[in-house]
């Protein structure tokens, strides 16, 4: 019964972050570089797409999630004490290039995670 309730959860978690992945994608088609960005957020939303159907390659989660937070680790140095954490959400629009690319790091970053969690899933799931 837990472990159940345990891949009910994973199942719902999988659908929200391929939703929130796929809304990533469609707001990057007036950024004015999307290409890279709709890469990453597609690559994600995939992953997460086959790891709800359970037909995830573990390596897939896992490339995608080093390529993600060693991009993020390139935005870093610009975010990290320059930007202050809660100026993401204080407008829906764009500030200023210091709050852009805070959102940018930290949507790397919960790419890398979900990644991480759902790799590791798969990984062991195969064993």
């Amino acid at each position: 019964m837990a472990a159940e309730r345990f891949a009910a959860a994973w199942k719902a978690a999988d659908a929200l972050f391929l939703l929130m992945f796929l809304f990533s994608v469609i707001v990057q088609l007036n950024d004015p570089d999307p290409l890279p960005w709709i890469a990453i957020y597609g690559a994600a939303a995939v992953a997460c797409l086959l790891s709800l159907i359970g037909r995830l390659p573990w390596w897939f989660a896992v490339i995608t999630g080093l390529v993600a937070v060693a991009w993020a680790f390139t935005i870093a140095p610009r975010v990290l004490g320059q930007v202050p954490f809660l100026d993401m959400f204080e407008y829906f629009e764009m500030k200023d290039i210091g709050v852009e690319e805070s959102r940018e790091m930290y949507g790397l970053l919960l790419i890398a995670g979900s990644m991480a969690a759902s790799g590791h899933r798969s990984f062991w799931k195969k064993r």
